[in-house]
């Protein structure tokens, strides 16, 4: 039903996509792999309209069409669920649903709320979403929001005659096992009416959701795999060039941290809403992970440390000095680096290029009686972009048009070459490939081989066992759990759940 022949598209100084070859068949879900960079995001912008191919032919139930803008591919049946979401969090969750198709509800130029309300909760419905749907977005957790974008997409179906092709660019990223499951359940049932193509870095979900996956590398489709005869190694050999590491972790880099130098403590602290009674300490060469599950209060935590939420009680200290203003500056200029979960929200800014993101941070370092030193910008952004392999152009190249995980490397460049010791990853591999995943778990263990300090939130069990020194479990705004350094016997996944439920 839909058919993308020697596709090309070109950028200043890359050449995102080569004679790309793509289709999917009615009814059916495709998966899309390959890393960071290597051509995904390209492509799908391509297939809902906001890039215009140099070259090559897409065809719709066999009739070759050319879409201008999104709004093109919205009228001819294709949508997108977006990773990092294209919801506008001031707005209502109606208001988000129906962004551009108000017509439906406006009499005399006012719009009639009401039937807003109403048919946007038959929407909600087919995400099994009950939330109020005058609800200010930004209220609802990233995981609501996600289902919420979904609806948003869901909207077609009552708009457009004929299949629809739905993009699901990472949907599950952040998303429970419950809620995966209930994704997958609803993609399926949708399969009646609609075609998916389906991206994650996830690969045990693509091989379980998808029909047929594609694997690209470099701009390239390098195989096209049917369901059940390949293996998550196969595929991750395929994307990256070469087998995986098998000591992904970097394990045996894990050493002792240093026990007489403490970074940052906590002593009793209390935030707003349920978050209570918080102590640990974070040492020089420390991993320390908080696992919980989303709502659990670790995320505050976090944002308490780099100065976003003042303690209610207790005390927290940055190098045995309790910060007198709780403020991101005061934070930061105690040394403390954070990489947001939100990468493109919080961490980088769009429009702005590589090296001005890099040195954003530090901007007093670079100036002089009010006067930007560029050319030492440059330079500093050159070298990190050198020695963390970032995939840009240049140090000129947007830095909103970067893969994830080049954004996530240029966020992490920002700190380190700012001489932060002190480093905040909430879900810094969230979204990323597998090389990319080992590109940030390299990085880990020589920030703690230089002596930072470093508090994670992981993305897995699994990443938190093999990364942390120390885990603490953390439900319902208190501690419940603290495995430590040196105990006989390492934390299993089933350890951490059973605390965290």
């Amino acid at each position: 039903m839909y058919e993308m022949q020697k596709i090309e598209k070109k950028f200043p100084g890359v050449h995102a996509l080569k004679a790309v070859d793509f289709a999917v068949k009615r009814g059916e879900i495709v998966g899309l792999v390959g890393e960071n960079g290597a051509g995904k995001s390209t492509l799908m912008k391509v297939i809902y309209g906001a890039y215009s191919p140099d070259g090559g032919k897409i065809l719709k139930d066999g009739k070759e069409v050319r879409f201008a803008s999104p709004i093109d591919a919205l009228q001819a049946g294709i949508g997108m669920v977006f990773q990092e979401q294209s919801l506008i969090l001031n707005l209502s969750v109606m208001e988000n649903i129906f962004l551009g198709n108000e017509a439906q509800f406006r009499r005399a130029g006012l719009i009639n709320w009401s039937a807003m309300a109403d048919a946007a909760r038959q929407q909600l419905k087919k995400v099994k979403l009950d939330i109020d749907p005058a609800r200010k977005t930004s209220s609802l957790s990233f995981a609501q929001r996600q289902l919420v974008e979904l609806a948003k997409v869901l909207t077609l179906e009552e708009r457009v005659t004929g299949d629809l092709v739905i993009l699901l660019d990472e949907p599950t990223s952040v998303l429970s096992k419950e809620e995966v499951e209930l994704l997958f359940g609803i993609i399926r049932d949708l399969t009646k009416r609609a075609s998916f193509i389906f991206v994650s870095h996830r690969m045990d979900e693509v091989l379980a959701i998808s029909d047929r996956i594609y694997v690209m590398k470099d701009g390239m489709v390098v195989d096209v795999v049917a369901k059940g005869k390949a293996t998550i190694e196969d595929i991750q050999h395929k994307m990256v060039g070469r087998a995986v590491d098998k000591e992904y972790y970097r394990e045996r880099r894990r050493k002792p941290f240093d026990e007489n130098k403490v970074l940052v403590e906590l002593d009793n602290v209390s935030l707003p809403g349920r978050v209570r009674d918080i102590s640990f300490k974070i040492h020089a060469g420390e991993v320390l992970c908080l696992v919980g599950a989303e709502g659990s209060g670790r995320e505050g935590i976090v944002r308490a440390i780099y100065g976003m939420i003042t303690p209610t009680a207790g005390t927290l200290k940055i190098k045995g000095q309790a910060l007198q203003h709780v403020s991101p500056r005061a934070a930061a200029e105690s040394g403390v680096g954070y990489v947001p979960r939100e990468r493109k929200v919080e961490g980088i800014v769009n429009g702005m290029n590589v090296y001005e993101n890099m040195t954003l941070s530090q901007q007093s370092r670079f100036s002089k009686g009010g006067i930007l030193n560029i050319a030492a910008e440059k330079t500093l952004a050159r070298d990190w972009i050198r020695k963390l392999s970032i995939k840009a152009s240049s140090e000129f190249a947007d830095c909103g048009n970067l893969s994830g995980g080049n954004q996530q490397k240029v966020v992490l460049s920002k700190w380190r070459s700012g001489g932060s010791d002190i480093m905040l990853l909430d879900h810094p591999t969230r979204g990323l490939d597998i090389g990319a995943k080992e590109d940030v778990y390299e990085m880990i263990r020589d920030m703690c081989d230089d002596g930072v300090g470093i508090l994670l939130v992981a993305d897995t069990f699994e990443e938190a066992i093999g990364l942390a020194h120390t885990i603490i479990v953390v439900k319902d705004g208190r501690i419940q759990k603290r495995f430590e350094q040196g105990e006989a016997v390492r934390p299993t996944p089933f350890d951490l759940l059973h605390h965290m439920a």
